[in-house]
């Protein structure tokens, strides 16, 4: 053989395909065609393959308080899990598999991972479990969560099944306009909450990832019901549109400030808190329009307030904007929130304030792991603080800045 000339087995890949190919293939090749009801047949069908059986699907509730399961053909639809105390529950929050040993076999809790909050659990049994069986099931848990996200935008089987109760218009829009309520990079994560989560009506947040920059937006319209959740509406198309433009946060603000004039008139106003964060550098910039400052939170304890120049909500025609800044260290988390937060109390008794969340951000980030755990029992717990009252919208935002690289994620080992 000449040199340089290769045998023809030589650094040649094996395409035949194995078992755990076949099983995953199955999902990949019909996905894109298969009715929403079919979803849970097709996934009992794909468990039973690796001697799986009991399959249920556990989607999170809009009040975060329980995991409800999908009702569906060859599904367990059993009761539902409560989030902060049951192994569904961990193994959402924390996104691992959780398995509970059995008389009949091991009970197994596979997060659906997406970054989105339409995700949640897939529960089965197995006689016995391996390493094999492990790295197979969490891949299949991926394409599920892959599917059923996909399509969440084409029934209303998902949103039922997440409903606990009766829900307000109001809330129906403002729920249909949020993103996902968690994200996670190796740079950054973020998770945000909104409560009364089946009343919510002016309160909002948006955000996204583009290239090395985080964009953040909170936004509080005034008043309540329909007219709120018109206006937080359009200052949240507002913003996006804006950012998309790749324009300035003063440039921004100017724009969010006319949009809202000019449909609403000179007495209607939505305050403001717009954000951009470089995952590579932490370097942070907002500009505040009438929000409560952000609070900085570094080794699990609120170290200050992130104050600076405010402008008027926007609607009010406010200067041009000041930009205020501040650079992160790893680690550290930045706690947005509205004035519904700290503003409840009874007729002439005192407001919630702001040392009593100080308080309890305190002592949750010291007892919960992950801004999605973290947000969530912060919500819950004032909530309970203020006497399970809710008479305007209060929302928490949370952004952690991790720092570091995702390059590794795309090498192929």
């Amino acid at each position: 053989m000449a040199e340089g000339e290769r045998r023809p087995d030589e650094g040649v890949l094996d395409r035949s395909e194995g078992f755990g190919e076949r099983l995953l293939g199955v999902l990949l090749d019909r996905a894109h065609e298969m009715p929403p009801q079919l979803i849970a047949p097709l996934i009992a069908e794909e468990v039973a393959r690796v001697g799986g059986r009991d399959v249920s699907i556990l989607l999170q509730d809009y009040g975060q308080l329980v995991l409800v399961p999908l009702p569906g053909r060859r599904l367990m639809v059993g009761e539902p899990e409560p989030i902060g105390d049951s192994p569904a529950g961990t193994a959402f929050l924390h996104a691992t598999t959780v398995e509970v040993p059995q008389s009949d076999g091991v009970r197994m809790y596979l997060p659906l991972l997406d970054g989105s909050d339409q995700v949640g659990v897939m529960a089965l049994t197995l006689d016995t479990v391996d390493d094999d069986d492990r790295r197979l099931l969490r891949r299949l848990a991926g394409l599920v969560a892959d599917m059923l996200v996909t399509k969440h935008s084409y029934t209303d089987q998902f949103f039922r099944a997440r409903r606990r109760e009766p829900m307000s218009v109001a809330a129906e829009i403002q729920w249909s306009l949020l993103p996902p309520l968690a994200m996670s990079v190796p740079q950054v994560a973020v998770a945000g909450i909104l409560e009364p989560a089946y009343d919510v009506a002016g309160d909002s947040f948006d955000y996204a990832l583009n290239e090395d920059i985080l964009h953040v937006a909170m936004v509080d319209a005034m008043g309540h019901g329909l007219d709120a959740a018109t206006m937080a509406t359009v200052a949240v198309g507002a913003y996006r549109h804006a950012r998309r433009a790749d324009i300035g946060l003063s440039e921004i603000y100017t724009f969010m400030d006319r949009a809202i004039a000019e449909q609403f008139g000179p007495d209607h106003f939505v305050t403001a808190q717009m954000m951009r964060l470089n995952i590579a550098t932490g370097h942070l910039q907002w500009v505040n329009a009438g929000h409560p400052a952000p609070l900085l939170i570094r080794d699990h304890e609120v170290v200050r307030q992130l104050g600076g120049p405010t402008t008027l909500p926007v609607g009010f025609g406010g200067e041009e904007p000041r930009i205020s800044r501040q650079t992160l260290q790893r680690g550290d988390r930045v706690l947005c929130f509205t004035d519904g937060l700290i503003e409840e109390h009874e007729a002439g008794e005192e407001q919630f304030g702001e040392e009593q969340l100080i308080h309890w951000v305190n002592r949750i980030e010291h007892t919960e792991n992950g801004v999605r755990a973290v947000v969530r029992s912060l919500s819950h717990a004032l909530k309970q603080q203020r006497g399970g009252r809710t008479t305007d919208d209060a929302t928490l935002f949370l952004i952690e800045w991790r720092g570091g690289a995702a390059d590794h994620l795309v090498l192929l080992e």
